[in-house]
């Protein structure tokens, strides 16, 4: 998918929740300045209220029509059926909120729903890092591209997306890759996001240095740099216990998918305490029952953002075999690669880019959506109607 050659323009919104960021998406450029607005978690008229009438301003500011609208929401979710309810950071929707319909409604647009963590990579596998792996590949003459990527998030959870053949994967039941469900290496009782989190961060600390403490993730981190007063041991600890419980959840995933990995969110900020760690574990060993070691993935994981091991992960060692019975030889590399890279676009971007791109692939499949379906936002809206049962 070329998003820059796109003439469809795509409404957008990513629900965090605290805050709500509108935008308006096409030729994967934004046309307008964001809206940031107070998501109102906790007051469903409010939060739905604000939803409909920042888009109703930002289709006013918009020349021209616009095909869709596409949201971005925590999970879990009925993504398919545009169902928001029982999120832990949107405790209004608890009841289950069926947000497509209201829009479709409203708006007489199709609108689309999925997991900010799918969208975050997706957007980086159609405009960040998985198209700038395959052109640095193409300009250097390697006959090699990836059409696979994983992509997770580390901030006040531990989100995760898959694309699989260059299509994100959502998943049957719209539950595709919830890493943050995966099994706790250190605390085999936990999910993996309680050791990948801000809170895993802060925990760490506090049970290593002995001390009950409101430091932030960046305090901890400037500690475990010595570049603040504080236990630096103890905040090494906190970010070598993260980066072990996100590298098994990867070495678990990257078994199945074997294809790129990009790192986004907040506490990607301390990449350079966790990365290194976290591809050490990647190609490190596992055992099999006769004690054997074995590597623990079947490719060998190299990061994207340095330059001595970039320079490994292009460097084609290819063979040339001879094809028995025949005087023919073919190329043969023996090698399995994939590499690890922090987000090019920024975890926010790339959610928004990934909604927009989304939006534009499912209108691609479903061209031939019946109009009647959809009614255009009138004297007599739905919000309005609502407006006037609660006067």
């Amino acid at each position: 998918m070329n998003i820059y050659k796109e003439e469809r323009v795509v409404m957008t919104l990513d629900a965090g929740g605290t805050n709500f960021v509108f935008s308006a998406f096409q030729g994967g450029k934004e046309l307008i300045k964001p809206f940031v607005m107070p998501s109102h978690a906790n007051d469903l008229q409010k939060c739905l209220d604000t939803i409909v009438e920042v888009f109703k301003a930002i289709r006013g500011q918009i020349k021209g029509e616009v095909a869709s609208i596409s949201i971005a929401f925590p999970g879990p979710a009925d993504y398919k059926k545009g169902i928001i309810g029982d999120l832990p950071n949107f405790p209004a929707f608890k009841a289950g909120v069926p947000l497509k319909d209201m829009l479709e409604g409203l708006f007489g647009l199709p609108t689309f729903i999925n997991n900010d963590g799918d969208l975050f990579a997706f957007g980086e596998s159609v405009a960040g890092m998985l198209p700038e792996v395959n052109q640095k590949l193409q300009s250097l003459g390697i006959n090699r591209e990836y059409k696979n990527l994983f992509g997770v998030t580390l901030g006040t959870g531990f989100g995760g997306g898959m694309v699989i053949n260059n299509q994100l994967n959502t998943g049957d039941n719209s539950a595709s890759s919830e890493i943050w469900l995966t099994r706790n290496p250190i605390h085999h009782h936990l999910i993996a996001e309680e050791g990948v989190s801000i809170r895993a961060i802060q925990n760490v600390y506090q049970e290593e240095a002995g001390i009950k403490c409101d430091f932030s993730p960046k305090d901890i981190y400037e500690i475990a740099l010595g570049e603040k007063e504080g236990d630096q041991a103890a905040a090494q600890k906190a970010f070598d216990n993260m980066a072990f419980v996100i590298a098994e959840a990867l070495a678990n995933a990257m078994t199945l998918i074997d294809g790129l990995i990009v790192i986004g969110g907040g506490l990607a900020g301390a990449s350079n305490l966790i990365v290194p760690k976290v591809i050490q574990h990647l190609n490190g060993t596992i055992e099999n029952g006769k004690g054997e070691k074995i590597p623990r993935l079947v490719s060998k994981v190299y990061n994207a953002d340095d330059p001595q091991s970039w320079k490994e992960f292009v460097a084609d060692h290819e063979l040339e075999i001879e094809v028995p019975f025949t005087n023919k030889k073919v190329s043969y590399r023996p090698e399995k690669r994939i590499a690890l890279g922090l987000s090019r676009l920024g975890t926010n971007r790339a959610v928004a880019i990934g909604a927009y791109a989304f939006a534009l692939s499912q209108l691609d499949e479903n061209s031939k959506v019946p109009q009647s379906k959809f009614r255009m936002l009138g004297d007599e809206s739905m919000m309005n109607g609502k407006k006037q049962e609660n006067e």
